[in-house]
């Protein structure tokens, strides 16, 4: 199925099911809030696209874009006195940018295909291997964060999270590099991502421990996004 949506492209991966906010000032982007909370845009959804690094979409077009994305859904949004917003988002659909139209709307937008996952017979495992790799995956994820954050600053998703949600969420509060969570972002084998975001974590968390050091909180440097 294809669509046409917003697009938002961002220093970052949005995976589905994460949560997003984000500080609105540039015009064109306000417009886009503008639309979303009057309904202009079908479900309050907009595309987000991770910028390849040493690109701008102005200048590159889809080329300085990943192919591949994450809508995400207007949750709340808060309008400033000088007329930007702060608005909350959480991931939802995965997709396939196929065309980008820079000229309709003040905003980019593009064509899109939403991406399900692989539902091939070849990648129904054993239940008992799902167990194995959730098991491994969560445990990955609990040591990754008793070492980077304060207790408070994350929470272990839900017991009964389907699998094929699991890794976005375990990789969702955690600071892996771009690529990798455009990796996981793009496979559609959930099975497979299981193993991938295990061993991702477990990786970055051997990385924090010989560097000595954690990663900066959510924010605390500003992107081109979220600052005058």
């Amino acid at each position: 199925m294809t669509a046409t949506i917003p697009l938002f492209p961002l220093g970052t991966v949005l995976m589905p099911g994460a949560a997003l906010p984000l500080h609105i000032f540039e015009p064109r982007y306000r417009q886009l809030t503008v639309d979303l909370i009057t309904g202009e845009v079908p479900g309050k959804e907009f595309g987000v696209v991770a910028v390849r690094e040493g690109h701008h979409p102005d200048r590159s077009g889809a080329a300085g874009m990943h192919a591949v994305g994450c809508t995400a859904v207007l949750l709340d949004a808060r309008r400033l006195p000088d007329g930007r917003y702060d608005i909350v988002t959480r991931g939802a659909r995965r997709f396939r940018l196929l065309d980008l139209d820079t000229t309709s709307r003040s905003y980019l937008t593009g064509t899109v295909e939403f991406l399900p996952d692989d539902a091939s017979a070849a990648d129904t495992p054993d239940p008992r291997l799902v167990e194995m790799l959730e098991r491994a995956a969560r445990e990955a994820h609990r040591g990754y964060c008793n070492t980077a954050w304060r207790s408070a600053d994350w929470s272990e998703p839900a017991a009964d999270t389907p699998t094929a949600d699991l890794p976005h969420l375990l990789a969702g509060d955690c600071l892996l590099p771009l690529t990798d969570r455009q990796q996981l972002l793009e496979q559609t084998s959930p099975v497979q991502r299981l193993r991938e975001v295990r061993r991702l974590l477990a990786r970055e968390k051997g990385l924090l421990g010989t560097l000595r050091a954690v990663p900066a909180p959510h924010g605390t440097f500003p992107d081109d996004h979220s600052s005058n």
